[in-house]
């Protein structure tokens, strides 16, 4: 069996019993022992005295702890925590004194325990109890805090991955290498064609190599990149392929996390133009309405070969919408035997960007075990 560590044993639910019943413990035992010294009573009748004590003080600091630090002070509503704070402070004293009144004192007399201080209203149990009550709500802050900044670093750092990731994969070498050749080829026949080549391609790497660095662009220019990218395949492939592409909808004044649609358009040539087929094709279909985009790429296949969903470009593409776009999109990629269809439908108001005040997200923070 292993044993838990100690960061384990803080944060992990697993220990949440366990953990609960250590600091209850300790707790009395080290009143008892300060009680023991601070008067002339025995250290059994000290430690009865806090046992007695232990289920008001759970009762006056777990709403505090599991109610209104996480409802109120870790949604920044301070004004509604203070004041009910001071509202529960007061509850406390009258639940304090109705404790020792009806609890206490009746139990320490049937124990047979002689009682030192007969008075209802004890500023000094009181005291204890609400020094208590802010020291596990201290704590319980402290470790929501600690957690949420792991959870915002182990975001960051799966995002930042997943963006080397990308850069990595995002241009096939096949396909520049063969834009290249293509471009010479026009070159050395001065054909009209070799400028508008150069100016295309160039315009697809400057947009790769700065436009891609923000968690935004436009849409418009994410869309006009597509299209220098489907025109430059078409002049690699010419009349081997027939390609159409319908754009509908509003477009304009929308943002996207950088290239999500070309791995898709990628995948799509490279199945959709196999030397196997009589007539390769591919279609592009995008409706932009409201916040919504969808984008659909069909393309045909060899139904004796299974597509691979798993390539380097298509993982990216699902590790960036789960990071940006958390259940706010849908991704459905299907192999339908002779032909191939992936669609995308997507919220572009719900992207995901990392605080620059990491307070400011701690109430999104997912339910932890304190």
């Amino acid at each position: 069996m292993v044993k838990p560590t100690a960061n384990n044993f803080i944060f992990s639910s697993k220990y949440r019993l366990v953990r609960h019943f250590t600091y209850w413990f300790f707790y009395l035992l080290v009143w008892a022992c300060y009680w023991t010294v601070a008067n002339d009573a025995t250290f059994i009748h000290n430690a009865f005295k806090m046992l007695l004590w232990l289920p008001a003080f759970m009762a006056f600091t777990y709403p505090l702890v599991y109610l209104v630090v996480p409802r109120l002070l870790l949604k920044s509503k301070y004004f509604q925590f203070i004041l009910f704070v001071l509202c529960w402070g007061v509850a406390g004293w009258y639940f304090n004194a109705f404790y020792r009144a009806y609890i206490f004192l009746p139990a320490q007399s049937l124990a047979g325990f002689p009682l030192m201080y007969k008075i209802i209203y004890d500023p000094n149990s009181f005291l204890c109890m609400t020094t208590t009550a802010g020291c596990l709500t201290i704590s319980s802050f402290t470790k929501r805090w600690v957690l949420n900044q792991r959870e915002l670093a182990a975001v960051m750092q799966e995002k930042t991955t997943a963006q080397l990731q990308l850069l990595k994969a995002q241009l096939h070498p096949h396909f520049l290498f063969n834009t290249l050749n293509n471009i010479y080829s026009f070159a050395l026949e001065n054909s009209h064609k070799t400028p508008q080549m150069i100016l295309k391609l160039s315009s697809l790497l400057s947009y790769m190599l700065y436009d891609c660095k923000g968690d935004e662009v436009m849409l418009e220019k994410e869309l006009e990149v597509m299209k220098n990218y489907i025109d430059l395949e078409k002049e690699r492939y010419g009349e081997k392929i027939d390609i159409s592409v319908n754009i509908e909808g509003d477009i304009r004044d929308k943002y996207i996390t950088p290239l999500l649609i070309l791995p898709f358009l990628e995948n799509a040539f490279k199945h959709g133009t196999s030397q196997q087929l009589d007539r390769p094709w591919m279609s592009v279909d995008i409706i932009g309405k409201g916040n919504s985009l969808m984008f659909k790429v069909s393309n045909s296949k060899n139904e004796y070969i299974p597509f691979r969903e798993n390539g380097v470009g298509i993982n990216n593409v699902k590790k960036r919408l789960e990071l940006l776009y958390p259940g706010k999109y849908d991704l459905k990629i299907n192999d339908e035997g002779e032909f191939f269809v992936v669609s995308l439908l997507i919220d572009l108001s719900a992207i995901q960007t990392a605080p620059v005040v990491p307070l400011k997200v701690i109430h999104s923070l997912k339910k932890v075990s304190v």
